[in-house]
């Protein structure tokens, strides 16, 4: 396998199974209203995007735009539904339901034809999401007043493995940067204005919280623009079958990462879903890093 495919995948998994305990802290008790803390995160982005975009060609072309458009929209739906789901059901369950990402990007490849389906994927998803399930088993509490927070969730990731599929098809002839940043503009202004119309949260003060601040700008610099602009080139370079398999991964750091700003001890069930999560990233990757020519993905 390539070492830059590799290093990719790696900080992708790394940036947003970090995510989870950002976005926690950043909208937490003292932090920000959820709406503004979505529309603030990505107007950031943008500000430190559009300078370098301008730069940069080539730029999008006739249709290309349009998708960028549809692309950037779905983007902001997916984390809008995510967000908001996380307010009615746990992070657990938020985890699990992203470990579906695999299999809907799966029926969705049947139905395209956009990539050749393997069975070694499929069952390499089913084994990991076992193994998500596992390590969050004592979590999983879903009443049936959560049932809409779980709707959202699945919508979310329907959402974004669309916008990954379009992304992939008909991005690849624009310069990285300037379709990441069309991409979030899109997304920034369309929480943007949501955040305005529907409002309800606390208003800003000054001076802002320190920590769920410090969140922020983290979700905002490292978490969008550092993660999009790898992702995207990530997903240029590989197959959606090997990016979609980064859902597996989120987790495993999530756990990490509470374990170690939390202090929550790892238990011998959480050691037992990691493996099991792993092994199934295993055969999932296995075929693909065989089949790859020129040491590439």
């Amino acid at each position: 396998m390539s070492r830059a495919v590799v290093a990719a995948y790696l900080a992708c998994a790394l940036i947003w199974g970090t995510t989870w305990y950002a976005i926690r802290l950043c909208i937490g008790p003292g932090g920000f209203a959820t709406l503004d803390a979505l529309a603030l995160r990505f107007a950031i982005a943008i500000v430190i995007l559009i300078p370098i975009a301008v730069r940069c060609r080539p730029w999008p072309r006739g249709s290309q735009w349009t998708y960028l458009v549809i692309a950037g929209v779905l983007d902001a739906v997916g984390y809008l539904l995510v967000y908001l789901g996380e307010e009615h059901v746990p992070g657990a369950v938020a985890a699990v339901l992203y470990g579906t990402q695999p299999l809907i990007l799966a029926v969705l490849l049947r139905i395209t034809g956009m990539e050749a389906l393997t069975r070694r994927h499929v069952i390499g998803a089913l084994v990991s999401l076992a193994g998500v399930g596992v390590l969050f088993f004592d979590r999983l509490h879903v009443s049936a007043q959560q049932a809409a927070g779980v709707a959202m969730i699945i919508g979310s990731v329907v959402v974004a493995t669309i916008y990954s599929m379009i992304m992939k098809r008909h991005a690849h002839a624009v310069h990285g940067a300037v379709s990441t940043t069309v991409f979030l503009v899109v997304t920034a202004v369309v929480l943007g204005i949501v955040a305005l119309v529907v409002g309800g949260g606390p208003p800003l003060v000054w001076p802002p919280p320190l920590w769920p601040t410090v969140a922020l700008l983290y979700l905002a610099v490292i978490g969008s623009v550092v993660a999009f602009l790898t992702y995207f080139w990530l997903l240029h370079k590989t197959s959606l079958l090997v990016t979609s398999t980064l859902v597996f991964v989120y987790p495993l750091v999530a756990i990490a990462t509470d374990a170690l700003f939390e202090r929550e001890t790892l238990t011998g069930q959480a050691y037992v879903g990691a493996a099991i999560t792993l092994a199934g990233l295993g055969v999932s990757l296995r075929r693909v890093a065989r089949r790859a020519p020129d040491g590439q993905l």
